[in-house]
C-alpha cells in the first residue's frame, strides 16, 4: 500500500512537472521597468483613466494597483481582474529553478547526510567507521530510499 503511494507521489510529480515545464520559457522574460499593467496599456494604448473606468475604479486607485504590482503588494485577484479589462489572462505559478524532482533528491541528499555524519560519527566512536565507498554506497541508498518513500520529516 505505502509502495503504492510512493509511485503515486513520483507520478503526480512528474506529471505537474511536464505541466510546469511550459512555462520554462518564461523565466527569460523580464518585468518591465514600470510592470506589466503599465507595458500592457501603453501597448493598447489605453490611458490610466481608460482601464480604471473599465474596471470600474478610480484613476487614483488604479495608479495604486501599478505601483503596488511593482512592490509586490497587488493581490492575484486585483491583478486578475486588470487583466481581464485588458483583454488578457493572468497567470500565476510556480516555475522550479531546476525540476521538482531535483529539489526532492537535493533535500534528500542534505537528508541524508546530516543522518550519515551522525552515524559515521557513533560508529567511528565505536571503532567501526565504514570505508570511503561504503560511505558513498550507504549515502547513495539513504537517498534513493528518501527520494522513493518521501517520509513526512524530509523538509523539517
Amino acid at each position: 500500500m505505502e509502495l503504492k503511494m510512493n509511485k503515486s507521489k513520483k507520478l503526480i510529480r512528474q506529471q505537474l512537472e511536464a505541466r510546469l515545464n511550459k512555462f520554462r520559457p518564461l523565466l527569460s522574460i523580464s518585468i518591465p521597468h514600470r510592470g506589466w499593467i503599465r507595458a500592457i496599456r501603453d501597448a493598447l494604448g489605453m490611458s490610466g483613466r481608460q482601464l480604471a473606468d473599465r474596471v470600474g475604479i478610480t484613476k487614483q486607485w488604479m495608479s495604486s494597483i501599478e505601483k503596488q504590482e511593482l512592490t509586490g503588494a497587488a493581490t492575484l485577484t486585483t491583478m486578475r481582474r486588470i487583466g481581464e479589462s485588458m483583454d488578457c489572462i493572468f497567470i500565476y505559478c510556480f516555475v522550479p529553478r531546476t525540476s521538482l524532482e531535483q529539489t526532492v533528491r537535493d533535500q534528500a541528499t542534505k537528508v541524508a547526510v546530516r543522518r550519515l555524519s551522525q552515524a559515521s560519527q557513533t560508529m567511528s566512536l565505536e571503532e567501526q567507521a565504514l570505508s570511503k565507498q561504503e560511505n558513498k554506497k550507504v549515502l547513495s541508498d539513504m537517498i534513493g530510499k528518501l527520494v522513493d518513500e518521501l517520509p513526512s520529516n524530509l523538509w523539517n
